[in-house]
């Protein structure tokens, strides 16, 4: 009896195991703030992003999501620690609002490819969208996505969904998924995404402003050969869970090493 006690514990604790290594696959590990932002030093900053590295290697996981000026240093220690290819560098590019000139984000894509980033995750000018521009939204669509693609660059396009309606985001979605496929086809799509937040919005009620199930439902119900990545208030593997459950295949947290240890976060960032 207590040999077959033992026995499921060891069998349910490799089962635990075998999710962990899966669910570390679908995490970008996310740093993204400022030292202005977080209250600390630079040196504190570099601290965090070096830890933020390191337990990307260590647990495995898909990507380390940095500020631009993070790239070359991650690139250069991913490399130097053997990981090439296994834990990836991206970056964020007109963040955090996506109001910039798209000349400007284009310009920023091409720093962050020369410094060897693997990802771009661009902030859509999802105001532009709402202002009826579209005109501005499908021109930085097709030339981010363009500048990506070519480059052999996985292409994430940050829509900012907790500043959309639910009517906004699936036409939002709609377009960026239209244009990336007249672009660069249909196959090559499948390497680009749309992804829900960039954890700074700011919103005047008590809306959530990270991913939410609902919204993730809405853009993979709309996105074609688009992957959908969730980002934001994802803090424990039951938010995990839930985002993957609703189509989600990336998902972008600064928990990811906290919730593969199985610790729940209070939504304080990204």
């Amino acid at each position: 009896m207590l040999s077959e006690q033992i026995n499921r514990i060891k069998d349910l604790m490799l089962i635990r195991e075998q999710e962990d290594v899966d669910l570390s696959r679908y995490l970008d590990s996310t740093y993204l703030k400022t030292s202005e932002q977080a209250g600390i030093d630079e040196f504190e900053t570099d601290r965090i992003v070096f830890d933020t590295i390191k337990d990307a290697i260590e647990h495995d996981m898909k990507l380390v999501m940095l500020r631009p000026e993070y790239v070359a240093s991650a690139r250069a220690l991913i490399d130097k620690q053997g990981y090439t290819g296994r834990v990836l560098v991206g970056t964020v590019i007109g963040f955090p609002h996506g109001g910039v000139w798209y000349g400007k984000k284009f310009d920023e894509a091409m720093e962050a490819i020369k410094n060897g980033v693997d990802e771009l995750d661009y902030v859509v000018n999802y105001k532009a969208f709402q202002k009826g521009d579209l005109d501005t939204i499908r021109k930085e669509v097709s030339e981010g996505t363009l500048i990506g693609v070519d480059e052999g660059k996985v292409v994430k396009w940050i829509i900012e969904s907790a500043a959309l309606t639910n009517e906004e985001i699936a036409e939002l979605t709609s377009i960026i998924r239209d244009t990336v496929v007249e672009t660069v086809g249909p196959e090559k799509a499948k390497n680009v995404f749309v992804k829900t937040s960039t954890g700074f919005y700011e919103a005047d009620d008590d809306r959530e402003i990270g991913a939410t199930p609902e919204a993730v439902r809405t853009m993979k119900s709309n996105s074609g050969p688009l992957q959908v990545k969730a980002s934001g208030g994802i803090y424990s593997k039951d938010d995990a869970k839930r985002m993957l459950d609703a189509g989600a295949t990336r998902l972008g947290t600064s928990s990811a090493k906290d919730i593969l240890k199985g610790n729940k976060i209070e939504n304080l960032e990204y």
